[in-house]
């Protein structure tokens, strides 16, 4: 974890960066974090003002053990089944962060300060579970500042209508396509003019979009690197970029229109657009690219800690790296496209294997708890 000395140290690029007016969130949560008084640290000296969680994190923390056995021994006494010793803590944590960052919520009117925690992955292609799993989480943590992750499946486009449109602040996540991404612009919209209609208050709903990056250049390079020929080596590294880029412009239109004026004034906000998946895959690749090469007023960064502290040490922060650049975007997807790289089948295949990851790590993390409670007596079934 970051040091309070590393912190000070590298608060620059951080500044600037927050500056430019990309809120900076921490892809990372753990007990530890929480405990250790990290994570107050990182947002009290390297501008982090939100937290974003995944099964894959909550795996990661909570299959390791450390921070959880007090509590984990309080749940095999009670002989709880194992889903609701995984929500028991998840929650819990959650809830923690979210009183850590209560005090920027309120200093940003709910802008910020929030911390996601995702509807079970098992459910992605279920609307009426995901709906009905929103609702349980959000009393479950009960903080304001909460917002309920909702992947951006077929299923999931009306779930999040349903759930913005009662009230409850949503993080839609998985989004890898540009058709999908405006569905899910539509789906948000409409949940607000549901929330309108209902009587409930358009200020308290906020909403980000969580564009994943890294993913896209981990597929297309790979098939590039197939291809082989000059032309097709030169476009590594380059369609990641171009998505998200045409993302912040679709974006742009979306919260330009008729449609959104109308809702404006009643105190509705903007659904950010938040970059996810910001970790470099490729070595060869500088490791805070896809911070230095999205930075655009209005977006949201969302950075596991590695890729957080080496911007703070060395990221090159140098303005609007995204609204120039839409030109060079349509032409960089096009020049993949040219060389007979589907962007519909490689964004489809993220989507697929993004679902199926998070359903492999919420399996890995059951199993790893229902481990935890019947080695402490009791089976948790």
């Amino acid at each position: 974890m970051i040091t309070v000395t590393e912190a000070a140290a590298t608060a620059v690029p951080l500044k600037r960066l927050s500056d430019e007016g990309v809120s900076i969130w921490l892809d990372d949560l753990s007990r530890k974090r929480i405990t250790s008084g990290n994570l107050a640290e990182l947002v009290e000296h390297q501008h982090v003002v939100g937290v974003t969680t995944n099964p894959s994190i909550f795996q990661a923390a909570i299959g390791s053990g450390e921070g959880y056995e007090e509590q984990l021994a309080d749940l095999a006494v009670r002989g709880v089944t194992v889903e609701e010793a995984v929500r028991m803590m998840t929650t819990a944590d959650v809830r923690a962060a979210a009183d850590i960052l209560r005090p920027v919520y309120d200093r940003t009117g709910g802008r910020d300060g929030r911390v996601s925690i995702e509807v079970d992955p098992r459910l992605a292609h279920n609307t009426k579970a995901t709906v009905a799993e929103a609702k349980q989480l959000a009393w479950l943590v009960d903080r304001p500042n909460a917002m309920i992750k909702i992947p951006a499946t077929k299923a999931g486009l009306p779930a999040i209508t349903e759930v913005i449109g009662l009230g409850i602040s949503v993080n839609v996540t998985l989004i890898f396509s540009l058709e999908r991404y405006r569905e899910v612009m539509d789906a948000y919209l409409a949940g607000l003019e549901q929330a309108q209609a209902a009587g409930i208050d358009l200020a308290g709903i906020h909403s980000v979009a969580s564009f994943f990056v890294s993913r896209v250049d981990g597929e297309i390079d790979k098939r590039l690197a197939k291809a082989g020929t000059d032309e097709a080596l030169a476009l590594k590294g380059r369609a990641a970029l171009a998505n998200a880029r045409l993302a912040y412009e679709a974006y742009e239109e979306v919260f330009a229109s008729a449609r959104w004026t109308a809702l404006a004034p009643s105190g509705a906000h903007k659904q950010r657009p938040l970059w996810a998946s910001t970790g470099v895959k490729d070595p060869a690749y500088k490791d805070t690219l896809y911070v230095d090469e999205l930075v655009a007023p209005g977006t949201v960064n969302t950075m596991p800690e590695g890729t957080l502290k080496a911007t703070g040490d060395h990221g090159d922060i140098h303005g609007d790296t995204v609204t120039g650049g839409y030109a060079q975007a349509r032409a960089d997807l096009a020049a993949v496209e040219g060389l007979g790289i589907s962007y519909d089948e490689v964004v489809k295949q993220l989507e697929d294997e993004g679902v199926s990851k998070f359903e492999v790590a919420w399996q890995d993390l059951l199993e790893a708890v229902a481990t935890s409670l019947s080695s402490k007596g009791v089976e948790g079934e």
